[in-house]
């Protein structure tokens, strides 16, 4: 099975819905469903916890936790869920390119130091003799954030992955098997790649990937229809999460942990190490031209272009600049 066809089977759930079926639950607004990951702290989740949402909505707001953002991509096509929080982008151009309509309205999270592939310990295989990885076994999550950053990487290095066995595997399933000895390179993020560390080493560090033109970070995703019909609400739960990520900036952040870190299903100590490989941009940081403004488009195209060149997908669009809405987190800027 190609690369390809996996990804369009993680995506089949938008080829059974019907229009009229997707009209009739976007049109409830008593309640909205959320995607978010576990072992991925983020401040945010001291609203989700608190129900700040719920109040500053005025609607319940259910939280779904995901292993990978394909999936996300597959409930927003079913109508499942009206907002992903933190989806890589790697898993939204996918969809968006094979013509979902889902739109980019936040970046959520920066982190090139959190996701990353590590080479199991006893190859003593490293940045100096990466070549020697041809042959050799992987699980990577297709379509994510790390399979393009695995990728690249191997791209970097002159590896020919096509001498590669390449197992779909979502992090957490991956950190598994690693930990067993049953792959010798393994891709993921948060506790899956803290889990994969304690059995290898990284071959380029986040700077390291940075100059190579390998951006890492999330975005909060929509179902552009549900945003269209329901934009106070969505400027409103872009509001709480900006809210909460300037509350973790301030002094409030040790009394913020306990609370994040059982949402997010770490211990403290991993919660706060975590959060500090993150960087969470502000809503004027997005709305620049390093952002929103213009740099998440042209780094869309460039993921797209980059899976096209490796068969990952068919082809991209000829621009994602509709793909970004940014007058949400405008709307929200003026929210009191």
């Amino acid at each position: 099975m190609t690369l390809f066809n996996v990804l369009l089977r993680k995506l089949s759930l938008s080829l059974l819905i019907s229009a009229s079926l997707l009209q009739s639950q976007l049109l409830k607004a008593e309640e909205i469903t959320v995607g978010y990951f576990l072992e991925w702290p983020t401040p945010n989740q001291f609203a989700q916890s608190k129900k700040l949402y719920d109040k500053a909505l005025g609607v319940d707001v259910k939280w779904v936790s995901f292993d990978a953002g394909t999936a996300m991509s597959a409930a927003m096509a079913s109508g499942d869920v009206q907002i992903s929080f933190s989806q890589g982008i790697p898993p939204f151009v996918v969809a968006a390119s094979a013509g979902q309509d889902l739109q980019i309205v936040d970046i959520a999270i920066s982190y090139s130091d959190n996701e990353n592939c590590v080479v199991r310990d006893n190859l003593e295989i490293d940045k100096t003799n990466a070549k020697e990885l041809e042959g050799k076994q992987a699980g990577v999550p297709i379509g994510t954030a790390a399979h393009y950053g695995f990728l690249k990487q191997m791209k970097h290095f002159a590896v020919n992955t096509n001498s590669m066995k390449i197992v779909d595997m979502e992090p957490a399933a991956g950190a598994a098997a690693f930990a067993n000895g049953n792959l010798d390179i393994v891709c993921g993020w948060g506790g899956a790649l803290t889990r994969m560390k304690e059995h290898g080493n990284v071959l380029l560090t986040g700077a390291e990937k940075e100059q190579l033109g390998i951006q890492v970070f999330d975005a909060t995703t929509v179902s552009t229809q549900w945003a269209q019909e329901n934009p106070e609400l969505l400027a409103k739960f872009l509001k709480v999460t900006a809210d909460m990520n300037a509350k973790y900036a301030s002094s409030d952040a040790e009394n913020m942990l306990p609370i994040i870190a059982k949402a997010a299903g770490t211990d403290i100590a991993a919660t706060k190490a975590t959060l500090q490989t993150f960087t969470f941009p502000t809503i004027q940081q997005q709305l620049s031209k390093q952002w929103l403004g213009g740099g998440t488009q042209a780094f869309l195209k460039n993921v797209g272009d980059f899976f096209v060149e490796q068969g990952t997908i068919p082809k991209a669009r000829k621009d994602y600049n509709d793909a970004v809405d940014s007058s949400y987190l405008e709307a929200a800027a003026k929210l009191k």
